[in-house]
């Protein structure tokens, strides 16, 4: 089920965030009272979806998760481009496996806070490369569960 805002998501519950991109799929996840978003792992895609969504339900079977929050790319003038029209579609195909409910949530400057703040840490550029993803997709989620807080 998509959902129009993710403040209609359920405001108890693990909520799954990702952060999609064209080679990996950022992975992070909230605790039950959606107090905090953290990183979870960075799935490598291949020529072929299903094995990316077949890890992306593991992950969200094995913490008993409610709902998707998905990173939407705009334009940094608010438009929508081709990255947003694959975002979509990913949301598509989710839904033709399994119908959760999946709300996306504006990831403009989330991979560069992230990379901000591993930088901040001193971070190897190997290391930031490693963490990159899965730290922007839990900057997404923190700030949709924080929106859906603030919604309550």
């Amino acid at each position: 089920m998509l959902l129009s805002d993710v403040t209609e998501m359920p405001n108890q519950g693990i909520i799954i965030g990702l952060d999609p991109g064209s080679k990996t799929l950022g992975v992070a996840a909230s605790d039950s009272l959606q107090l905090t978003a953290h990183p979870v792992e960075t799935i490598q895609r291949g020529k072929k979806l299903a094995p990316t969504l077949t890890r992306l339900f593991e992950l969200f079977d094995e913490r008993g998760a409610i709902g998707i929050v998905m990173g939407l790319p705009l334009n940094m003038d608010g438009s929508a481009g081709p990255r947003v029209q694959s975002a979509r579609a990913l949301a598509r195909h989710i839904l033709q496996i399994r119908d959760v409910p999946i709300a996306f949530q504006d990831e403009r400057m989330s991979s560069q806070m992230a990379e901000r703040a591993m930088l901040e840490a001193d971070l190897s550029r190997a290391r930031r490369a490693e963490l990159i993803d899965k730290s922007a997709a839990a900057i997404i989620l923190q700030t949709a569960i924080d929106r859906i807080a603030n919604a309550s």
